[in-house]
């Protein structure tokens, strides 16, 4: 089967390419880097041609408000309609645990426009929402960061490693199509700042974490179950203590 992987050379896509090529899959990268790009079109129609199912796990290289939603919007448009004028059958996109609940961010918002337009389009699609990867933790840390303290909210977290966030891509896109979403988390549940508070710990940064109801992630403040998933969820298998062990610095 031929699948297309938009966002193929980042974090998720590269596992996704080589997880899929294991399986026998002829599984292609399509990114700006390998003369595909998705906000112009150039490269689309020729990415596209004899594929079975597209995977979109791109993301956009800007949060602000406007910039995120034009890219989500403008790239779906484009993909959507270089797979209906190549039969594609599948389209398969990430998106995150929680876009459709309150309170929303930027990001969550451009999400949920997203997956708007896929659900409208002619073609058969599955959605997977995946809670926050280990490989961002830092980043999650930096942004909540004034000066030398990282304010985190006493909410539930339940983060995921990108490989079982990728397998759990894989399995869906070689599938029926769900014409719906399916959520995948971590296997272990926290309290957010108490997890930043040992994450940080652990990679002997000096910052201190100050538990604050009122902190936001990315724009919004959180309610308790903002970012965990429903009790259906399918879950990973690697924890975060274990993937801690091969990435110390939390990278």
């Amino acid at each position: 089967m031929k699948i297309v992987v938009v966002g193929g050379t980042g974090l998720i896509g590269s596992k996704l390419v080589a997880k899929l090529s294991e399986h026998g899959h002829e599984a292609a990268a399509a990114a700006p880097s390998t003369g595909v790009d998705t906000l112009t079109g150039k490269g689309l129609a020729e990415a596209l041609e004899g594929a079975q199912v597209v995977i979109d796990v791109s993301n956009s290289p800007s949060f602000e408000e406007s910039a995120v939603r034009e890219f989500f919007e403008t790239s779906t448009r484009n993909q959507l309609a270089a797979e209906a004028a190549s039969g594609v059958g599948h389209h398969v996109a990430l998106s995150v645990v929680g876009t459709e609940r309150p309170p929303g961010n930027a990001y969550f918002r451009a999400k949920i426009a997203q997956e708007r337009l896929i659900e409208q389009s002619s073609i058969p699609f599955s959605l997977v929402h995946a809670t926050q990867f280990f490989e961002f933790v830092r980043r999650i840390a930096n942004d909540a960061t004034e000066n030398d303290t990282v304010r985190m909210a006493p909410v539930l977290f339940q983060p995921i490693a990108g490989d079982d966030v990728a397998q759990a891509i894989g399995r869906v896109a070689v599938g029926t199509p769900l014409n719906g979403r399916v959520e995948v988390a971590g296997p272990e549940q926290f309290r957010m700042d108490e997890f930043f508070r040992d994450a940080l710990a652990s990679w002997g940064d000096p910052r201190e974490v100050v538990t604050d109801p009122h902190a936001h992630y990315f724009g919004a403040e959180l309610l308790e179950r903002s970012l965990v998933p429903r009790d259906d969820a399918t879950l990973g298998r690697i924890r975060y203590r274990d993937w801690h062990d091969r990435n110390p610095a939390g990278k």
